[in-house]
């Protein structure tokens, strides 16, 4: 199949031809970064404030950036000197060093400075979070109020997560030669990297799981993460639970597109109708929408001063239902008049509204038992293929593992012509209110809120609503009877 061109290891949207490099993921982290702090914080700026965290590598290597643009001080460790080096060189990773005294003074100064900082870490993050709690025992400063972790904890065993106990080098040698040891030393390490997280929680440190499976090998390994008895439920949120979860039932999600032409002038005048386009619908927006707008806006602004393309001349922002469907509207009347030089595909990342099932991730706030199947992904595609989609895909695994997630993806080509404006608006449509009857139904209150104003703007739109229950004594009463009854 892979001879034949009908086959390929492309992972979510780089099978389905919209893979713009490390974009994404950088406008994801930012955006990630920016709710934390509302959320956490309750501050919309993150001056002063300190993001620890670990991974300079593939997806991983984007936290440097996304600190600065998001505006915090962020402290990413890396065990690879190679992947530094290259975020270092790239001018993502402002500084770097291998010390970890100095790294401490540095953090100090920074948030006294207040000032947007990328510090890199040569070293194991468990050393790292460890002398954060040393510090904060000897002198009671929490010097950390953001956490998280992106090494690649889906291939624990295999080069994802590299043990404390051990350099790099000697690592790799271990990892070769004594399977069974170095999955041994991880599982240790996994245990002291969360021993470290809660001291420094229990201070008022926020952390949260990036869907990157720390959690779960954490728990695998025996460290104390679980909330209860429960296998997979643990006292940290996946940030689709705390942070990205509210943005998903508003409909918001990585929308991109990809100018066919090769050309960066069109880029240019993509950037300048989404960001009108942006504005304009902001104007209007309800109040739970309106900062998202905002934000946006923001990352359309900065995004070409950050040099993030990366082949393609691509870019991606978080849009709504009606945001997608209106840029996509301005873009394709834009290829009509000549504006624009040549097509432009429209796609969006996987982590989207209602393009995955992932229990772990995406789904993860879905909490009416179906964020273990993996229906949604598939209605999602069939739904996208007659609604005017030009090709869709099923992926499986991308970010979280083989077997934990499915995903659907879609490419949609805009040529200037009447067909393609009714296709995007019939399809964009579809692929995110498909999501939102799913988060409405499993009782996510901004859902049924966007679902009823869905419904009003589109009268021949129904989605099943559901009724609430007058009381959790009511539930309860049912629960107790029908079990009762057994």
């Amino acid at each position: 199949m892979f001879a034949k061109g009908v086959s390929m290891y492309g992972q979510m949207t780089a099978g389905s031809y919209c893979y713009i490099g490390p974009q994404g993921i950088v406008h994801g982290t930012t955006l990630t970064l920016m709710n934390a702090g509302r959320e956490y914080l309750k501050l919309g700026d993150l001056s002063g404030k300190v993001f620890l965290t670990s991974g300079l590598g593939g997806m991983s290597g984007a936290q440097a950036k996304a600190s600065a643009v998001a505006g915090c001080v962020g402290v990413i460790a890396e065990v690879s000197k190679e992947a530094l080096l290259k975020r270092h060189k790239q001018g993502w990773l402002m500084e770097w060093t291998d010390n970890l005294d100095d790294c401490i003074a540095r953090i100090k100064r920074a948030k006294q400075e207040k000032k947007a900082v990328s510090l890199g870490y040569l070293g194991n993050v468990v050393d790292l979070w460890e002398r954060v709690v040393v510090d904060y025992e000897a002198t009671g400063e929490l010097l950390v109020e953001l956490g998280s972790d992106q090494t690649s904890l889906h291939n624990p065993f295999g080069g994802g997560y590299y043990p404390v106990q051990l350099g790099f080098d000697e690592a790799l040698q271990v990892m070769k030669d004594e399977p069974p040891r170095f999955k041994h030393l991880v599982q240790e390490s996994l245990k002291r990297h969360v021993d470290a997280i809660n001291k420094l929680a229990e201070a008022g440190m926020h952390f949260w799981d990036y869907g990157n499976a720390f959690l779960l090998e954490a728990s695998r390994a025996g460290a104390d993460v679980r909330a209860g008895a429960s296998a997979t439920v643990f006292r940290y949120p996946s940030y689709v639970q705390d942070i990205m979860g509210d943005l998903f039932s508003l409909g918001f999600g990585p929308f991109r597109w990809v100018c066919a032409s090769g050309l960066p002038e069109d880029l240019s005048t993509t950037d300048n109708i989404a960001l009108e386009t942006m504005e304009e619908l902001s104007k209007n927006a309800s109040e739970s929408s309106k900062r998202h707008y905002v934000d946006n806006c923001r990352w359309i602004r900065e995004a070409g001063k950050h040099q993030l393309v990366v082949g393609s001349q691509a870019r991606i922002l978080y849009a709504n239902e009606q945001g997608r469907k209106a840029i996509a509207l301005a873009f394709n009347k834009a290829i009509a008049e000549g504006r624009l030089k040549g097509p432009v595909v429209l796609s969006r990342d996987h982590h989207d509204v209602s393009g995955t099932d992932s229990p772990f991730r995406e789904t993860s706030n879905i909490e009416d038992g179906s964020q273990f199947c993996a229906d949604m992904a598939i209605q999602n595609v069939i739904g996208d293929s007659f609604r005017g989609a030009t090709w869709v895909a099923i992926h499986n695994g991308g970010g979280v593992g083989w077997g934990e997630v499915i995903n659907g993806g879609f490419g949609l080509l805009l040529d200037g012509s009447e067909d393609a404006a009714e296709r995007a608006k019939m399809m964009l449509s579809w692929d995110v209110l498909n999501g939102i009857a799913r988060r409405s139904w499993s009782g996510h209150p901004l859902a049924q809120e966007t679902a009823s104003a869905a419904m009003a703007a589109q009268p021949k739109l129904i989605i099943t609503v559901p009724h609430q229950p007058p009381s959790d004594q009511l539930l309860d009463s049912c629960f107790r009877d029908s079990t009762a009854e057994l």
